[in-house]
């Protein structure tokens, strides 16, 4: 395939100043240049436009991400009465449905959900309202029976909610996240640019995904994520991190995922100083999910099976711990998350060669709360200047679906600390759009021979402004850019002109 006439956007190294072809071959990029030879096979007029490498999305529970469509949206409840509202009204139009919320923030409602209050509501349907941070699920007490889960009055949280999910489909019978279902998220992602995911979905193994693959979800990259449950097996298998899973090298294995402490918004990250405010009683400070020993454990086992490590950091102490644990065991991998930690330890990961996989548009939402939770500490929130300055190997992502499936939004967030007429969140901290950029392409700078063939081909050149707000503003609405992805040289999406 030969693309002719396009222009190179220059995410890492100078671009050709004019026009230029670029000829794929066998799913990579082979030549670029001005006037290739027409060798005979199929040319694609680029007229003009702006060629970059594919977006990758780091972090994403494709799963959950592909439920999230029919959930009920919770986003706009302010009180547990107005959560319960939502629930009442989606049951009046669908009562014989189960209800699958999505998107609550309760950290800074008046009161606590409790199964009482969903109990309240007449219907014999189960109810599952699951936390926007993914942290916890509110249900009713139908819902705990069905999900083999001990009666309380409490919401289900960390541990125990995460081996719950995987249980979901015992309360939806078909649970929405099929192989046609999963294609359906894939075109979602190729329409903005995405050319492959890191799926770390809580549920799941490597024949899951192997059966989704071979059934049509097979339309962009996927690295699969195994968490401490499907250990075994993977090791089993004698898979390590990029071996492919079926014999097609667009599906491969992933890292091992280890929560390793809680979120902000549950105030069980695991943190060196205590929550400012509503902090848990006996865990003023967050708390972690494993003992130190067990994390270095399950890091030196995944070391040992040649996988990578992704750990679950979002507290400052727990950043620390995870590090330790990494310069222990000698694993290779990353933090997830990274949402608050110091300055030595952002030098140490840089030390380490640990990667930094952060979500920005986390701070667009935790903003408000990590001012008050984390009060006299939000300059070491999200401290993404400080990576790139310290030299750490910083990729973005979504936490899909707790942000939206939308790199373009996360690079605006990363650029533009703010979402609204707010001047930026310590902008101290900011990066440049080229940076951003460089960071959700998986590695590959500006286009040139020997990258793979994974390519998105836009309008305009995502790095044209004037202001960090002016990038941010660009970028929020650029998947309108997006004219055609390819992956792997084949088209993943093209927009109808």
């Amino acid at each position: 395939m030969l693309i002719r006439n396009v222009r190179l956007v220059a995410v890492t190294e100078p671009a050709a100043p004019g026009p230029v072809d670029v000829r794929l071959d066998a799913g990579r990029v082979v030549e670029v240049g001005p006037g290739l030879a027409d060798l005979g096979g199929w040319t694609y007029d680029g007229r003009g436009r702006w060629l970059a490498p594919g977006l990758w999305d780091q972090h994403v529970h494709l799963g959950q991400w592909t439920l999230a469509s029919a959930r009920l949206d919770l986003a706009p409840a302010r009180s547990s009465a107005e959560a319960v509202a939502l629930v009442r009204e989606r049951l009046e139009q669908w009562p014989d449905l189960p209800v699958i919320g999505w998107g609550h923030r309760p950290t800074a409602w008046p009161d606590n959900p409790a199964v009482s209050d969903l109990d309240a509501v007449e219907t014999d349907q189960p109810i599952v309202l699951i936390a926007g941070d993914g942290h916890h699920g509110w249900l009713n007490t139908t819902a705990l029976h069905m999900l083999a889960l001990p009666t309380r009055d409490s919401v289900v949280s960390e541990g125990e909610w995460f081996m719950a999910y995987g249980r979901l489909a015992t309360v939806l019978g078909t649970d929405g996240t099929g192989p046609e279902a999963y294609r359906r998220s894939m075109e979602a992602a190729a329409a903005q640019g995405v050319v492959g995911l890191v799926d770390l979905e809580f549920s799941g193994g490597v024949a899951d995904w192997a059966e989704r693959w071979a059934e049509g979800a097979d339309l962009i990259r996927v690295r699969h994520a195994c968490y401490a449950d499907g250990l075994d097996d993977v090791l089993s298998r004698g898979l390590r991190s990029g071996d492919p899973l079926d014999g097609d090298p667009r599906l491969t294995m992933g890292p091992l995922k280890i929560i390793s402490d809680g979120s902000l918004n549950t105030r069980s990250a695991w943190c060196c100083e205590p929550y400012a405010e509503k902090a848990v009683p006996g865990a003023e400070e967050g708390q972690p999910n494993q003992t130190p020993e067990e994390l270095r454990a399950l890091l030196a086992r995944a070391a040992a099976g040649g996988l990578d490590v992704a750990v679950h950091a979002i507290g400052d102490r727990a950043v620390a711990e995870a590090l330790a644990a990494f310069e222990e065991t000698g694993a290779r991998g990353g933090i997830e998350h990274v949402q608050l930690t110091t300055r030595d330890d952002v030098r140490r990961m840089a030390d380490l060669g640990v990667r930094a996989s952060v979500q920005p548009a986390h701070l667009l939402d935790d903003r408000d709360v990590a001012e008050r939770l984390w009060r006299g500490r939000a300059e070491r929130c999200f401290p993404l200047r400080w990576m790139f300055d310290d030299g750490v190997d910083v990729v973005l992502g979504s936490d899909a679906p707790v942000s939206p499936l939308d790199p373009w939004l996360a690079m605006a967030a990363a650029v533009h600390r703010s979402a609204d007429e707010r001047e930026p969140w310590h902008p101290e901290q900011a990066i440049t759009a080229r940076e951003a950029l460089a960071a959700s392409t998986d590695g590959w700078g500006t286009v040139a021979p020997g990258h793979p063939a994974d390519l998105v081909l836009l309008d305009a050149d995502p790095l044209d402004g004037d202001s960090d707000q002016d990038h941010a503003t660009r970028l929020r609405t650029f998947a309108d850019q997006v004219v055609v992805t390819w992956v792997a040289g084949e088209p993943a999406y093209e927009r109808e002109v």
